[in-house]
């Protein structure tokens, strides 16, 4: 099987990234509706929306913060619903 990784994200507004991957498959995401869900004070930082852009694609991850703060699997991201 192919490994699936992400190769552009974008801010979708609202705490949400729209993600496209490797197979051209594209997928909105709400990170925002997760943190919420889970508070926790190394993510709550990124409710901010000038935080929560500043996400970068490392190994082809999005991941938040200089430490990888935030991340999921891009198997969970790939289907849009993070658990």
């Amino acid at each position: 099987m192919r490994r699936i990784y992400i190769i552009k994200a974008e801010d979708a507004g609202n705490l949400m990234v729209t993600l496209t991957f490797n197979d051209h498959t594209i997928q909105t995401v709400d990170v925002g509706g997760y943190i919420r869900r889970h508070p926790h004070p190394q993510y709550l930082k990124y409710l901010d929306a000038r935080k929560f852009k500043r996400f970068t694609i490392e190994n082809g991850n999005i991941v938040w913060g200089k430490n990888w703060d935030l991340m999921f699997p891009v198997e969970q991201l790939y289907t849009g619903t993070i658990l």
